[in-house]
């Protein structure tokens, strides 16, 4: 019998940070590659745009540096035995960048605009019954209280919430609108106000003087988000190259995402301070195993066995990377000892597992590209290691569109492949479990899998869901539809002045608790 779940209070402290901020000082100013695409919260957005919008906005809840949902704007929140209510208490003494305090009235208010089709929030589809969960209502039952209804238990609910492209389905103030229901500016509760946007050039972030900082330390996108500068400037500088040089000669303080070999270039000899951390994103071999040659599993046990991970890790991330030989991401909360388990670099048993799948010399192509050049050079690196054991692999290299079309058609044998990052890992294997033949993407097409991934989405119990994804990792190492290699890197710069500044697991530059000068 299914044992019925007690009240799950996810506790968060409740203290508000006393007293005034620091005194702040100077401007920081932060490399954008592109210009923002709006400044609307989760509304016609990108990676940059986001990068902008989330310094001003925050939600219910947002992701910590183990990749799991914290409270943010809520102090606390209790999941309802039936898993299908959500209750969030909120954090006293919020406010807005109009100096209004935040009430359970505005979560309620952002809410019903976001839902709203013509807001053409990002987000909708998750959250209107399209997705994993259906949303059927949001109500206050006091100033500081707020009730989320669902259709279905979700495991998936607060992550969802929290996701960066949907701006956290940040908490908003109404006057962010204008009479006519048209979108004016961002009054939100985040660290920094809107100062100005120029496009093509910069926008420009004023401190929140009087923002609700949290206690403690930063913690990913939650934890203590203090300002510690007067403005915050993002700089569009589209050429990478340029942004160094800028970087070096003091024109700019920040540049967020540097390629490896700059990386490892500005470690020589560079003033510059550098902050290099690995994020949720996956690289890896991707197998079709409804190919002639490679369904046969001996023989790709045989391809994972004839890979030195830690060797090709280091050569395709010019040493800053490590081998990662699961699908749960090395950050998340979820990688434990069961995730560090790994088919074994072994190129005697490669052989040998060659020599029983009959293998007989049959040409293997590896899709590529080198528009994302770590897929270049790990189907180079790849390849290398895998003729040493006696496969016949050749590299076709592919405009990263072309690419990605056989990939959505599953019309491959092996691709060095990127996926972007998903920050739990029912979404990253969702990413590629499901039935072939409805979504040829889809790299392993299991139905006990299936079940279990199922299972991972509704189960919220963190126990639970460790032993469903241990499961799914011992699977995926025994049917082998993708040797996983690493997980990708983000490395960020500064100037030598810039204190405080840490590379995120999103990769998003985070310039709270940040300061420039002496």
């Amino acid at each position: 019998m299914m044992r019925r779940p007690t009240l799950t209070s996810i506790a968060f402290a409740a203290a508000v940070a006393c007293g005034a901020l620091p005194a702040a000082a100077a401007t920081l100013r932060v490399q954008l590659p592109a210009d923002i695409r709006s400044i609307d919260p989760g509304v016609n957005r990108d990676h940059n745009t986001d990068a902008v919008v989330l310094h001003m906005v925050e939600g219910l809840v947002a992701y910590a540096d183990d990749a799991t949902p914290k409270p943010l704007l809520a102090e606390s929140v209790e999941i309802a035995p039936d898993g299908k209510s959500y209750t969030f208490r909120l954090r006293p003494g919020v406010k807005f960048h109009n100096g209004a305090e935040m009430t359970s009235a505005d979560v309620v208010w952002s809410w019903n605009r976001y839902m709203d089709p013509k807001t053409d929030w990002r987000c909708l589809s998750e959250f209107d019954g399209r997705g994993t969960v259906k949303v059927e209502s949001v109500t206050a039952s006091d100033p500081r209280t707020v009730v989320f209804r669902l259709d279905k238990p979700s495991a998936l609910f607060l992550a969802s919430l929290a996701r960066t492209d949907c701006a956290m389905a940040a908490v908003l103030h109404k006057d962010s609108v204008k009479a006519d229901g048209s979108f004016d500016k961002p009054i939100g509760t985040g660290p920094f106000k809107l100062g100005e946007w120029k496009r093509s050039e910069y926008v420009r972030l004023e401190r929140f003087a009087d923002y609700a900082a949290l206690p403690g330390k930063p913690d990913g996108l939650t934890g203590s988000k203090r300002p510690l500068v007067d403005e915050l400037r993002f700089v569009v500088i589209p050429d990478s190259a340029t942004a160094k040089a800028a970087l070096l000669k003091g024109d700019i303080d920040i540049v967020p995402d540097l390629a490896n070999a700059d990386v490892v270039e500005l470690k020589k000899g560079s003033p510059v301070k550098l902050s290099v951390v690995s994020h949720m994103g996956l690289v890896g071999l991707i197998i079709q195993t409804r190919d002639p040659v490679l369904g046969n599993v001996k023989l790709r046990r045989a391809i994972a066995a004839a890979l030195d991970k830690p060797e090709l890790v280091a050569a395709v991330t010019d040493g800053l990377g490590k081998a990662n030989g699961s699908i749960v991401p090395s950050l998340s909360g979820y990688h434990g000892k069961v995730q560090d388990e790994d088919i074994a670099y072994d190129p005697a048993a490669a052989k040998k597992l060659i020599a029983e799948a009959g293998y007989k010399g049959e040409k293997i192509v590896m899709l590529a590209n080198k528009r994302y050049p770590q897929s270049f050079n790990t189907a180079v690196v790849a390849q290398q290691m895998l003729q040493a054991v006696g496969l016949n692999v050749e590299i076709e290299v592919l405009e990263w569109a072309t690419q990605l079309d056989r990939y959505s058609k599953g019309n491959y044998q092996i691709q060095a492949f990127p996926y972007s990052g998903r920050m739990d890992p029912s979404l990253s294997f969702e990413s590629m479990t499901g039935p072939k033949d409805k979504q040829p993407r889809k790299l392993w097409d299991d139905p006990q899998v299936q079940a279990l991934l199922d299972k991972s989405t509704v189960v919220a119990d963190r126990a639970e869901r460790q032993a469903i994804f241990d499961e799914l990792h011992r699977r995926f190492l025994a049917d082998v539809p993708m040797v996983m290699l690493y997980n990708g890197i983000a490395g960020g710069a500064t100037t030598p002045k810039v204190k405080g500044y840490v590379s995120s697991l999103t990769s998003l530059p985070r310039a709270w608790e940040v300061s420039n000068g002496e």
